[in-house]
């Protein structure tokens, strides 16, 4: 019944984010031409963070655009407290944030790339964790197919950035660093430091249609 009212919550939360995120329609091409503060740690392979702890920049090219509008958000509201993010995001307009988003989603896209429906087998420790997460309800059988847009694509993305962003969940909110999720609070905190190890591992592992997609800053 819990399992059930959660992703019911989810749902009813992420529609209508979504509904609001449709209000903008964002454009491509704009969208390219103010990249500018982005491409200095997306557009690097292997890009390196450094707070709250060392960790690669995530991957942004293939992501859903009504994520991305979303993440956005939370670091202009504080929501997510990271300090670069943060002051980035509260120089975008809504309109700025739907074009990037635009931009992001169709970036280093492949045609023809297949991704399969269901992510790899899992050994047993992982799987049961994987269960325990309901990873799946939200993010798809193969981790590359949100129920709703507005949650993430998350197979193929760093390792350490997946136990970073999973860590941020169980970060207390008066901390400089973390992110206020009631839902995704609540599973994080559900394991311990290496369990979200293990499920990291796991996410970086599956086939998905993230990409990091090296740009320079001179054109």
């Amino acid at each position: 019944m819990i399992k059930f009212f959660t992703i019911f919550l989810l749902s009813a939360l992420s529609l209508q984010q979504l509904a609001y995120s449709e209000e903008l329609k964002g454009d491509v091409q704009a969208g390219e031409k103010k990249i500018a503060m982005c491409i200095g740690c997306h557009g690097i392979h292997g890009y390196q963070a450094s707070f709250p702890v060392v960790y690669k920049v995530p991957k942004i090219s293939g992501q859903t655009a009504s994520y991305i509008v979303s993440a956005l958000n939370a670091y202009k509201k504080g929501e997510r407290r990271h300090p670069s993010m943060r002051a980035v995001a509260t120089t975008l307009t809504d309109q700025d944030m739907a074009d990037l988003a635009a931009y992001y989603q169709q970036h280093g896209h492949k045609d023809n790339v297949t991704v399969p429906a269901q992510a790899t087998q899992a050994p047993d420790q992982v799987a049961a964790l994987v269960q325990k997460g309901a990873c799946t309800s939200c993010h798809g059988p193969n981790l590359n197919s949100p129920i709703v847009a507005t949650y993430p694509k998350i197979a193929g993305q760093h390792q350490d950035y997946v136990l970073v962003a999973l860590r941020s969940y169980q970060a207390d909110a008066r901390n400089v660093w973390g992110r206020n999720n009631a839902i995704m609070a609540g599973v994080a905190k559900q394991f311990t430091t290496d369990e979200l190890k293990l499920l990291s591992k796991y996410v970086s592992e599956q086939q998905g249609e993230l990409l990091t997609v090296p740009q320079s800053k001179f054109r």
